[in-house]
């Protein structure tokens, strides 16, 4: 199988066996096009790059996976602002190009998919993943099931948590808005003046005392525990996966985060909140796993 990962800037790309090994990889920097045609033809290219550098036929099937809003039911990216989408059935038009199965899912859901499946999440029927990147949206399994609702259900991050700042979607309070990599990296430098790349430095420079990090930070973590303490009023996750760049300093911002949603809880049950396993690979693999399905009900 083919697992594409395509971001706003980046394509990530792998070929995997049944097992989910890794057998090549590519990365490119996305092509641009509003109907999907420039992007069609450069998946076909990359899965032909990889079957090239890997020895093997060409793949049985292929997984794309895309940010926005993704109907997977109709392979219809609704609406996409980091490739210029809306309304664009790419699932069709690359199946037409590659004259094999296709399966198009977001990238989100394909993360919470593996996690689920391969990584932290394991175990659990019912779970809900969270990446914390550019923006902040959740994938959720109900039931030992994702949940896409059309593509519209695990928007968490617009969220009215309650503070004055307008979000890109044009709402008023939105979680993303305050706590995610962007914004944290935005709302630091905005009082600072120093520009940060991601969320990663303000933490580095909190944990170095910096006053205005500490604060930046702080006030994005109980944010954070207010949209979940939302999300698990709704759901009663088991486990609450969280995942993005925010985390890759586990010991220092997710005990903060496990006390303000503790300590704002009544009659909900706790979730166990786990750090995702697969990192920026989490994507792919789901691109790869939602290959691998297609492939079992085409021949079921």
């Amino acid at each position: 199988m083919a697992a594409l990962d395509v971001g706003g800037t980046t394509v990530k790309a792998a070929l995997l066996d049944g097992a989910l090994n890794v057998l090549a990889t590519r990365r490119e920097r996305t092509a641009r096009g509003a109907d999907g045609s420039a992007l069609a033809e450069q998946v076909a290219s990359v899965v032909a790059a990889l079957a090239a550098d890997a020895g093997s036929a060409a793949p049985d099937a292929v997984g794309v996976v895309v940010p926005g809003i993704v109907d997977e039911q109709a392979r219809v990216a609704r609406f996409s602002a980091n490739l210029d989408w809306r309304d664009v059935p790419f699932g069709e038009l690359l199946e037409r190009r590659l004259g094999r199965p296709v399966a198009f899912g977001h990238d989100v859901r394909a993360g919470g998919l593996a996690e689920f499946r391969t990584g932290a999440g394991q175990g659990c029927r019912d779970a809900a993943f969270v990446a914390v990147g550019t923006g902040i949206a959740a994938a959720l399994q109900l039931d030992g099931r994702i949940y896409p609702g059309h593509g519209l259900a695990g928007e968490i991050g617009h969220i009215d948590v309650g503070h004055s700042g307008r979000c890109g979607c044009g709402a008023i309070g939105c979680l993303e808005a305050i706590a995610s990599a962007s914004a944290i990296a935005r709302r630091y430098t905005e009082r600072t003046g120093r520009p940060a790349d991601g969320a990663r430095p303000v933490v580095d420079a909190a944990r170095e005392g910096d006053d205005v990090a500490q604060t930046v930070l702080s006030e994005a973590l109980e944010a954070l525990a207010h949209g979940l303490r939302t999300l698990l009023t709704l759901l009663a996750p088991e486990a609450i996966v969280l995942g993005g760049g925010l985390f890759t300093a586990t010991e220092y911002v997710l005990g903060p985060i496990r006390e303000r949603l503790g300590s704002a809880l009544t009659f909900q049950r706790m979730p166990d909140l786990r750090v995702a396993k697969l990192g920026d690979e989490a994507g792919r693999f789901g691109a790869g796993l939602l290959a691998l399905d297609a492939l079992r009900r085409r021949d079921s």
